[in-house]
């Protein structure tokens, strides 16, 4: 049902076989929006019986977020997951667009899928920024957009009928409080608004979610009391920009995690990214609820993209270097060892030697965690695609040599939590191995088997087999339903433990199991 990586070409029926179906009088479909199908009756679809769905996404966690929901309101109007797009009765992809290299993954995987010939839904970003791009590699396939969800069943049964339809437009629907089916049983994702207020230059993902849409906090709060009773511990605040949530309806970002505050039962929360132009006026408000707050992770994810103040201006990102500084300055001096993730943007157009210097030397002095860096991808329909390019061999030479700082200081980073004691919550597996997150986010791997010291707290876990959590590492990242299976098998996902550390990466830090605390 789930998958994450991995793609397999929808070409449409050859004229040849359609004539071939016709002369055996099979039933002709009339198609909303597109080219008939005809359907033999080894292939016609029986709408009274249950279905079989494949989905798999890309991209962002709203994207996952999206996927979920969709799931859970297919499987709640009768549809059954299964493990691989053969076993399918219909099959639906929620893509991405944010980068060439992404697209061209996503023409691939539609594609492939395409050529298992059944019926095809494809959902997210990319119909919704390049409809008619779509359109042409899929004309048998309906198109749903990341603000059109609730409309789901429709458009799955419209495929299923071969009778394309397409629903890109908004709705004044909010995205929650929605059924879902859940890829982590300890991990709730809940996507706060859509679309944004930012005019950034490179950015499609504006052109696909449009203008800010903020859901109500009352509805938020339902959602993430509704999860936490159902068993979560992390909730993941998602959105399009987590920075300017609120100000469309008059409240803002600190106002809602308030809100998550006054929930009184145990959970953590990690903040998504916040667009640092949205934060000038909340530096003294957002690093007082970091310091204070029990329930949020001591991560903060504030997307630069350039140290330049010129570059900053062409990609109209309304912040300043200074400004960006002043920040992280601020944060690190009020939460010491608060983890810090950034982006950056290598070879943006007219990027110059000094610009890209001017980069170097901001990430030298805050020092970042993480770094999410880009090389710059040209995107249909932004302002960015028609200005002057840098030379390709410039941009991954400039991209070289920011990885290089960028593992250094992550390496140095990681370092200083060699020798650390204390608590974290288990909330993944990976290749068999227990993994889990400390106050301020830091991936935590276990390096010996943590089933001793559980099952000395629970006769549950005596029953339990660690072989049952092992898989082909080979297809583990491949396959999310083997990995929500791993997960919803393994008691001990959503365990607190007491752990030390004991080496690390620059990502990962290793410890091994002392004791529980619940």
């Amino acid at each position: 049902m789930f998958k994450t990586n991995h793609l397999p070409s929808l070409k449409p029926v050859l004229i040849e076989k359609i004539t071939l179906l016709k002369d055996k009088k099979t039933p002709e479909v009339e198609l909303s929006n597109g080219p008939t199908k005809l359907l033999s009756e080894n292939n016609a679809i029986n709408f009274n019986e249950s279905h079989n769905f494949w989905i798999e996404a890309y991209g962002c966690s709203a994207n996952f977020s999206d996927m979920e929901m969709i799931s859970g309101i297919l499987k709640q109007e009768g549809f059954n997951p299964v493990s691989k797009p053969e076993l399918a009765d219909v099959n639906l992809i929620v893509t991405c667009s944010v980068k060439n290299s992404t697209e061209h993954k996503m023409i691939n995987r539609i594609k492939s899928l395409a050529k298992l010939d059944k019926p095809l839904v494809i959902a997210g970003c990319l119909p919704a920024a390049d409809e008619r791009m779509v359109k042409s590699l899929s004309p048998y396939a309906s198109l749903i957009g990341p603000d059109s969800i609730q409309s789901i069943t429709e458009v799955t049964y419209s495929a299923m009928r071969y009778r394309p339809i397409t629903k890109l437009k908004r709705t004044n629907q909010e995205k929650i409080n929605l059924p879902k089916l859940r890829l982590n049983p300890v991990i709730s994702i809940v996507q706060i608004s859509t679309g944004c207020l930012s005019e950034c230059t490179f950015c499609q993902t504006k052109l696909a979610k449009g203008n800010l849409k903020s859901f109500r906090t009352g509805q938020i709060i339902n959602q993430i009391d509704s999860d936490i009773s159902q068993g979560c511990k992390e909730i993941w605040l998602t959105s399009t920009d987590n920075g300017c949530y609120g100000l469309d309806i008059g409240t803002n970002i600190i106002n809602l995690l308030k809100s998550c505050e006054q929930i009184d039962k145990y959970f953590k929360i990690r903040l998504g990214m916040l667009n640092p132009m949205y934060l000038k006026n909340l530096n003294k408000d957002i690093t007082s609820i970091y310091s204070t707050s029990s329930k949020l992770f001591k991560f903060i994810h504030i997307p630069i993209q350039s140290g330049s103040e010129s570059i900053l201006r062409k990609m109209k990102r309304g912040n300043t270097v200074n400004s960006f500084i002043e920040l992280i300055d601020k944060l690190k001096n009020g939460v010491p060892d608060i983890t810090i993730a950034t982006d950056i943007i290598t070879g943006f157009p007219t990027e110059t030697d000094k610009d890209f210097e001017d980069t170097l030397e901001l990430i030298r002095y805050i020092e970042p965690d993480i770094v999410n860096s880009s090389k710059f991808s040209s995107r249909p329909g932004t302002m960015a695609s028609r200005m002057v390019k840098v030379d390709d061999n410039t941009i991954s030479k400039r991209s070289e040599i920011l990885h290089k700082l960028v593992k250094r200081i992550a390496f140095k980073n990681s370092s200083k939590w060699q020798g650390w004691k204390g608590e974290i919550l288990l909330d993944d597996v990976e290749n068999g191995i227990l993994k889990g997150r400390n106050d301020y986010y830091k991936s935590i791997a276990l390096t010996e088997d943590p089933h001793q010291v559980l099952q000395e707290n629970s006769e549950m876990e005596n029953k339990y087999n660690q072989e049952k959590t092992l898989v082909n590492k080979k297809n583990y990242d491949r396959d999310l339903i083997q990995k929500k299976d791993s997960l919803y098998a393994n008691p001990n996902i959503g365990k607190r433990l007491i752990v030390k550390v004991i080496s690390h990466s620059n990502h990962t830090l290793n410890a091994v199991p002392l004791e529980i605390v619940e």
